[in-house]
């Protein structure tokens, strides 16, 4: 993947020219200190890789790239308060290194920082992408307040997760690509074209990391093994779970997502009854399904396939990871 490195070095370099740096430093200091814990910068990585099916200096797409960048962070920083989660990346979230207080200012002023990234576009390419990341924006709250709303309700449909998880994750990788083109310049068949593939990525990567989180290598998928059921959070998994299972494994599945229990117990419980109902394969199917729609949306891009091919890796890269 030496494409990808190439242009997360770009990223991570201009990070280190235009990271947020001001008074007073206890603002300023927890924003420098998320953007140093790496990631792989896969949402800024695609916007230059878009604006680099069109055209070949990049230096325009630069600015708006680490806009996304930020506004990632920002909403990362948000997410750990409300989930009171103690690690990002294996070192203290923003609001346990510093204090609540903080971090909620410090992902606001990060936010913030994300649309001043669009100021040195010209008039005609400032107006579209303003629009289109003010509209992802807010696409992303909606998508993390259903998130939280599904933590209280016991009955979910398919589609409702499915429109939850396009908020919360995959319209930014949409928005990320759709400015690429933009700022490239192309028409809004193909800036459109690749928004829906983004889109369709972006929810086949969020239920691949659904399945990876229960069914996954630990040590390749790099966090803890089935967390997402130590914290009771409803994925794909559960939902096909109630979908398929009978009142006696509903029931079960219930109880256990109703409780607090760090027990292997509870862990082995609900993976027996996701393998029962095979919720596993149907998981794997619905990837590939979304990822066959994004491909017909890439196919759709009127540029030579051989530039399309570095996309094509991409989608290998996020999707095929080990399990």
């Amino acid at each position: 993947m030496s494409f990808l490195e190439k242009y997360q070095n770009i990223i991570s370099q201009s990070i280190n020219n235009f990271i947020p740096d001001g008074e007073p430093s206890e603002l300023y200091e927890p924003m420098k200190y998320i953007l140093h814990l790496g990631g792989k910068r896969l949402r800024p990585v695609i916007l230059l890789m878009a604006y680099n099916l069109f055209r070949e200096d990049i230096e325009k797409a630069i600015k708006p790239a680490l806009g996304i960048e930020f506004f990632h962070n920002f909403s990362l920083i948000h997410d750990d308060i409300m989930d009171q989660a103690p690690l990002r990346r294996n070192k203290k979230t923003v609001h346990v290194k510093y204090n609540e207080n903080t971090a909620i200012l410090s992902g606001d002023a990060l936010f913030v920082k994300s649309f001043q990234m669009l100021e040195d576009l010209e008039p005609s390419l400032f107006k579209p992408c303003f629009e289109l990341f003010s509209k992802t924006a807010l696409e992303v709250c909606e998508g993390q307040q259903y998130d939280m709303n599904f933590e209280t309700r016991k009955e979910i449909s398919f589609e409702e997760y499915i429109h939850m998880i396009t908020g919360k994750t995959a319209v930014l990788c949409a928005c990320a690509i759709k400015m690429g083109a933009i700022i490239a310049k192309t028409d809004k068949e193909n800036s459109d074209n690749l928004y829906e593939f983004g889109k369709y990525l972006g929810i086949a990567f969020q239920l691949m990391d659904d399945y990876l989180d229960v069914f996954g290598n630990e040590r390749m998928v790099g966090k803890k093994h089935a967390g997402d059921i130590y914290e009771n959070k409803k994925t794909i998994l559960f939902f096909l779970a109630l979908k398929r299972g009978d009142e006696k494994q509903i029931e079960k599945l219930n109880y256990w997502f109703s409780i607090k229990d760090d027990s292997d117990t509870k862990v082995n419980e609900v993976i027996n009854i996701f393998k029962e109902l095979e919720v596993d394969k149907m998981c794997l199917e619905l990837v590939d399904s979304y990822t066959n729609q994004a491909k017909e949306y890439l196919n759709k891009v009127k540029v030579s396939s051989e530039k399309k091919q570095s996309f094509f890796e991409l989608i290998d890269y996020l999707l095929l990871r080990e399990s």
